[in-house]
């Protein structure tokens, strides 16, 4: 009798069997089950249903088979690994023989592997079970929040033309402070210091970059700043911001459900976050109509907010945001919008992943003026680049660009004033 080894087994006498082993399984039956028991059973159920069919199998393909079934029933099937993973911060999934990762800043290929497309299916609608929700044909769109905190989104056929895409982001449950990014590469020491002082004199921030340039990491490093007797609202699509703060009030909104009701958008939740009596209003990221809210509350009391925003530059997200107003329905005069940005936000710092990986503020900028229509900025501090590497990494100084901040009576208002102002000086002396 032929044995079935690591090398030598049929794949497609296992996938019959894993197939058999699903269709008797009992969900009733397995409800409080840990994953040890869940396993025990299963190597029961393989080895029978193997002994019925006469099916040669070693012990193990016997283990493995009821490992990939155990992660396929309670977690993400092969992508399980990965996920446990503290190296990956990002698993995306292109079909069933496409599968990427990024690892310390860069893309690379995956040997994780589904069987077919079903399977990939399969394990995205487990996703959109756990978080009480569904994925199929008519509802071929998902972005949740797996159960530690890892973002997911799901895109189906016919909308994924070569099959499910599957894209997480990675929780991390290791708060970076602006130390560690230090040490990353992220920004200087002199930068430490002033973004420490500008969340510690409640300016209005908006963070901007690409997709996975370190917005909200950003975001949570300068809220080590934030005075811990502060009442701070956050709010988000997917929580993902992690304060330390003993007075946090966190808020996410709500899809639409299976008959299109029920939906709570982010300018719902900014509306109601102002009767709550924040004393800051963070929004993870201003898509649409809450920029106009958002700017509301910066110019109504509430110093300090902060928010993220998708843009390529400084300069870009003054725009984006104006653009994000007039979604609003407002019907106001661009004048007037820009007024209002001018009046509300102080500074705008940007974020960018290199082609080396490493994601760099490559500008702090002040809100500076606004003159014949326009919003000025000017440069606090910049990332100039001076060349490449022989390993690839990208070479540059940070640099301040001001001697006196526009904002330079919020800092002295708060007794910061003179610390700001050296640590501006640092970094035009050259400091690291």
């Amino acid at each position: 009798m032929k044995v079935l080894s690591p090398e030598s087994s049929d794949q497609r006498v296992l996938n019959d069997l894993r197939e058999q082993v699903l269709a008797r399984v009992d969900p009733t039956s397995i409800g409080g089950l840990d994953a040890s028991q869940l396993s025990l059973l299963i190597e029961d159920l393989i080895a029978r249903i193997a002994d019925e069919r006469l099916i040669p199998l070693n012990r193990f393909d016997q283990v493995n088979l009821a490992m990939a079934i155990v992660d396929d029933i309670l977690g993400l099937g092969p992508l399980e690994p990965l996920v446990s993973d503290p190296t990956v911060s990002d698993i995306l999934i292109n079909g069933p023989d496409s599968v990427f990762v990024e690892k310390e800043g860069r893309l690379v290929p995956s040997d994780v592997r589904f069987r077919d497309e079903a399977h990939v299916l399969f394990i995205a609608q487990r996703i959109a079970a756990d978080v009480g929700r569904r994925v199929d044909e008519s509802s071929p769109m998902l972005d949740a929040r797996l159960k530690d905190g890892s973002r997911v989104n799901v895109l189906l056929r016919p909308l994924a033309v070569n099959g499910p895409y599957i894209s997480i982001r990675k929780f991390s449950r290791s708060l970076a402070d602006l130390h560690t990014l230090n040490r990353n590469g992220t920004l200087s020491k002199a930068m430490i210091e002033g973004l420490s002082l500008i969340a510690a004199s409640r300016l209005n921030v908006i963070i901007s970059g690409g997709t996975g340039a370190g917005k909200t990491t950003l975001l949570n490093a300068m809220s080590y700043s934030i005075d811990p007797t502060e009442r701070v609202a956050t709010i988000e699509d997917v929580a993902e911001i992690q304060f330390n703060q003993p007075h946090v009030l966190t808020m996410e909104t709500r899809p639409p459900n299976i008959e299109g009701k029920g939906e709570i958008i982010a300018r719902d939740l900014v509306r109601n976050a102002l009767r709550m009596r924040p004393d800051r209003i963070i929004v993870g990221e201003v898509r649409g109509g809450e920029a106009f809210d958002m700017l509301q509350a910066m110019n109504t009391g509430h110093n300090g907010s902060m928010t993220t925003i998708h843009a390529n530059s400084a300069y870009d997200a003054v725009h984006r945001v104006e653009s994000m107003m007039q979604m609003a329905e407002t019907n106001l005069p661009l004048s007037v919008i820009r007024s209002q940005i001018f009046s509300a936000i102080d500074v705008v710092v940007h974020l960018e992943r290199m082609r080396d990986g490493v994601r760099r503020v490559t500008a702090i900028n002040q809100i500076d003026s606004f003159e014949d229509g326009e919003i000025k900025m000017l440069p606090l501090w910049e990332f100039e680049f001076t060349g490449i590497s022989d390993r690839g990494e990208i070479l540059g100084e940070y640099r301040s660009k001001s001697k006196r901040p526009r904002f330079m009576h919020r800092l002295e208002y708060f007794g910061l004033g003179e610390r700001f102002l050296d640590a501006l000086k640092a970094d035009r002396a050259g400091g690291a």
